[in-house]
């Protein structure tokens, strides 16, 4: 599928951004995940290899504008002089170019433009000077040999918001966190391995955190279960981890000052409880400061259905939202960030990764039924998920239901989220096409806060 397909479908959002069995269950570990993949329901494609472009002696500067961002957006010519500038709109919005010196190059939507710029010594600047389309990543820079840093961005959609720490562009790329929805655990009893790991992981392209995970992976592993199951959680804390750490299922009832307590390093606990009530559950670190174990990673979904389970459908995904605020490249969250009274966190995420989404599309069926489980794991904003382009005819939220062919054929555009909270969705897409999905908080969505689904080949032309 072209890029132009792509672009077509993130410029939706830059109108928004800018104006029964047996008694005896199997095993399930999860140890330390090595690399979670993205499996036969998401599409593959290559990210970006980079934003940033070396102009040869006496070669021009070529830019192209997208919404909402230009690539390359980080320049470097040999030397200070006259360049010609050839400026390229792939968007379906009009873009400029316009540099520090007050030098402008407009174009319209597929419009190519031309003019020319003198780069000083010390390298010039350049924004997009339609009002917002800066703000929402449009910005970039020209440099002379090795006069200066290169700005580091995000190719997708516009670069990530500029914050205290800056992205370091040797960091790792990112793990994709497979989103596809896991069977229902067979049996009614069943005993579970989950490892605790300290660990560096890339929570956004260019920036790297020493995170604490449930089973090598943030979020940690979904499990799924059925009302009346008894889950045997056995939390491993190795030796070799610096920090006491605990569990608490929100799907459990049970006494805190036991299941919950903390274990220090070296040491295990089992954590037993039972699955009374259906409903998608979340379960987290508890150990003091829990705002800080749920910030640095600790937390995960449990879907719970009804004793006869959940109506078939086509294709399902589960989806964790949850906050990042970055710490040192390298370190753990920081905790003075997150404990803010206005929480303004840096990053806002999808199963721990920003956009990942974007670069490995959600892959569903023209017409088929997609149901997708949702948790907001904070842990402090709320969550409004909404897939553009579609309208939910079923939600169930917190066990309040919003059925199919409901008297006056109601429907919902958006699931709200506390955190802590979630429930599931379900829609059609009517034609083939690219649909994103989101935080309708839109000031969340340059944040990370962003994914695609592809219906068909993402072509609504065929």
């Amino acid at each position: 599928m072209s890029r132009m397909l792509r672009l077509a479908a993130v410029t939706i959002l830059a109108a928004a951004l800018v104006g029964c069995g047996s008694t005896t269950g199997p095993t399930w570990t999860f140890a330390p995940a090595a690399s979670p993949s993205i499996e036969t329901r998401t599409a593959e494609r290559t990210p970006h290899s980079g934003n940033h472009s070396t102009v040869p002696a006496s070669g021009k500067i070529e830019v192209e504008a997208f919404d909402l961002g230009f690539k390359p957006a980080a320049v470097t010519v040999p030397s200070a002089g006259m360049y010609d500038v050839t400026f390229r709109n792939t968007g379906s919005v009009p873009h400029d170019i316009t540099f520090a010196d007050g030098t402008q190059i407009p174009a319209g939507p597929g419009a190519t433009a031309s003019g020319n710029v003198t780069i000083p010594e010390g390298g010039l600047t350049f924004i997009c000077s339609i009002p917002g389309h800066e703000q929402a990543g449009m910005k970039g820079a020209v440099t002379v040999g090795g006069s200066g840093p290169a700005p580091s961005v995000d190719g997708h959609g516009g670069p990530l918001p500029t914050g205290s720490v800056a992205a370091d562009p040797n960091a790792p790329p990112y793990k994709p966190y497979d989103p596809t929805a896991p069977a229902v655990l067979p049996g009614t009893a069943h005993d579970i391995d989950l490892v605790i790991t300290e660990q560096q992981m890339t929570v956004a392209p260019g920036f790297a955190q020493a995170v604490w995970t449930f089973g090598g992976t943030v979020p940690g592993p979904v499990i799924r279960v059925k009302v009346g199951d008894r889950v045997r959680v056995h939390l491993k804390n190795p030796v070799e981890n610096k920090m006491a750490h605990s569990i608490d299922f929100h799907a459990g009832q049970v006494a805190p000052n036991d299941e919950m307590r903390s274990i220090a390093p070296g040491e295990e606990l089992l954590y037993e409880w039972t699955a009374d009530y259906a409903g998608v559950w979340m379960y987290h670190c508890a150990t003091a400061p829990a705002l800080h174990h749920i910030a640095n990673g600790m937390y995960g979904m449990v879907i719970v259905e009804p004793k006869e389970g959940l109506p078939k459908v086509d294709t399902e995904f589960a989806i964790v939202q949850s906050e990042w605020y970055l710490g040192p490249q390298g370190q753990e969250s920081d905790l003075d960030k997150a404990m803010a009274a206005a929480p303004a966190p840096d990053l806002v995420l999808f199963n721990g990764v920003a956009n990942q989404y974007q670069d490995h599309p959600l892959m569903v069926g023209t017409g088929e039924r997609v149901r997708i489980f949702v948790l907001n794991a904070g842990p402090s904003i709320d969550s409004s998920f909404h897939v553009i382009g579609t309208v939910f005819d079923t939600v169930r939220k917190e066990g309040v239901l919003l059925s199919r062919h409901n008297p006056g054929n109601w429907g919902s555009q958006a699931m709200d989220l506390a955190p802590a909270q979630g429930g599931y969705v379900e829609f059609v897409p009517a034609e083939d096409g690219m649909y994103p999905f989101v935080t309708h908080a839109f000031n969340f969505v340059s944040r990370g806060a962003l994914g695609m689904l592809q219906a068909g080949d993402g072509d609504p032309t065929h």
